[in-house]
């Protein structure tokens, strides 16, 4: 019985899905979620790109905020207490994404994700891993070294 569940493992991933600018269309790998928590005001930064919203303190660690709506040129997620803070980690450094809301886990076998399409826009494929088919919706998943790479500069 190991073995099963281990060939399982081997051909699954595990995504949680959230929203963004009011479509629930984007996931990020659970291996690379910390935590999840409710929004909370950041001490902003001078000279920070736009997503990058400033810093917040998680238990004595400063981490750079990220709008991740921003990032995907969707416009500023408007601040308020039902957005959330995903708490990911990526390459070492931990940092925090506002999305409006997370939605649910998506359990995914490896053969279900397809490749970002070829479009002209270098950013756009270098920000998105893949798409996943979900009934009628396709969900981004998306390339969190992207987002790190967005905020270059900001010491987390």
């Amino acid at each position: 019985m190991p073995e099963t569940a281990e060939v399982r493992a081997d051909s699954q991933f595990e995504f949680i899905t959230f929203s963004v600018q009011a479509v629930r269309a984007s996931a990020l790998e659970i291996t690379q979620i910390r935590e999840i928590r409710r929004w909370t005001p950041v001490t902003a930064l001078p000279h920070t790109p736009r997503d990058v919203l400033g810093v917040m303190n998680l238990r004595g660690t400063v981490i750079p905020i990220f709008d991740l709506a921003a990032r995907f040129g969707l416009g500023a997620t408007p601040a308020n207490e039902r957005n959330v803070v995903i708490v990911a980690a990526v390459g070492g450094t931990t940092i925090g994404l506002l999305v409006e809301s997370v939605s649910e886990i998506l359990s995914v076998e490896k053969t279900a994700i397809q490749e970002t399409p070829d479009i002209k826009s270098e950013s756009t494929r270098h920000s998105i891993l893949g798409m996943i088919s979900v009934d009628e919706t396709m969900v981004r998943v998306v390339n969190l070294d992207s987002v790190l790479e967005a905020g270059k500069g900001v010491a987390p």
